[in-house]
């Protein structure tokens, strides 16, 4: 499915206990691929510097629920600088997209420091999209989202299923390559974020594994906890 120039997926997500994501993983377990890219077993660790507006609309537009919004974020995994991206997530109603492009760990600081000069010279769309994004728009750093990440994969349906554990909100630092930032815990018990991502079809034997219609779809978003998190202690 396309809306423009962009291939959509579904994106469903739901709010999950500790027993329902035991019964889960076990079913999940004995069907589909971990992802390769994991560390270890049980998955691996995600640090996200989002950026948002003067006004914070992307905070705002999820909130309001407007069809269609985006939002920029930076991203690395296990605190490591191997793999540092940024990132543009386009969401359409219940679908998305994603454009990505990789960044050196000087750009990230330059970035950090204000300095964007190179993004518009440095011949990729999304670099220059971020660009006029932060001149036009004045986008900023608004908050690090951190959480472990458990998934599962399934070429068939271009299916990934995440386990989103522990999450927590970075407290008065942007600095995503910083171990010792401060971090607030956004649940005070264990619930974690069960989302389903798959292009033009979700398997049946996958669906009915997933149980979905027995839990309630929810519109969390990992960067809006946060925020609201961050927010609190001000």
């Amino acid at each position: 499915m396309r809306y423009g120039d962009n291939l959509l997926r579904h994106e469903l997500k739901y709010f999950i206990n500790l027993h329902e994501y035991t019964h889960l993983k076990r079913r999940l377990d004995a069907v589909l691929e971990k992802d390769r890219h994991a560390a270890v077993n049980d998955g691996y660790h995600v640090r996200s510097l989002y950026f948002d507006d003067i006004y914070n609309s992307a905070l705002y537009e999820k909130k309001s629920g407007i069809f269609e919004r985006k939002k920029y974020r930076i991203r690395i995994y296990n605190l490591a600088d191997t793999v540092i991206r940024l990132e543009k997530k386009s969401k359409y109603d219940k679908y998305i997209s994603k454009k990505t492009a990789d960044l050196t760990k000087d750009w990230f600081y330059a970035i950090l420091q204000g300095d964007c000069q190179f993004l518009l010279n440095a011949g990729c769309s999304l670099f220059r999209e971020f660009y006029i994004e932060i001149r036009n728009n004045l986008l900023k750093p608004a908050v690090i989202v951190d959480y472990e990440r458990e998934a599962y994969t399934l070429g068939a349906g271009n299916v990934r299923i995440t386990f989103d554990k522990d999450l927590r909100a970075g407290i008065n630092s942007f600095d995503i390559f910083d171990d010792t930032i401060a971090t607030k815990a956004i649940f005070d018990k264990p619930v974690m974020i069960l989302e389903i991502k798959y292009g033009a079809f979700l398997p049946t034997y996958v669906h009915n594994l997933l149980q979905i219609c027995s839990h309630n779809i929810s519109a969390a978003s990992k960067y809006a906890l946060c925020m609201e998190a961050v927010n609190s202690l001000k």
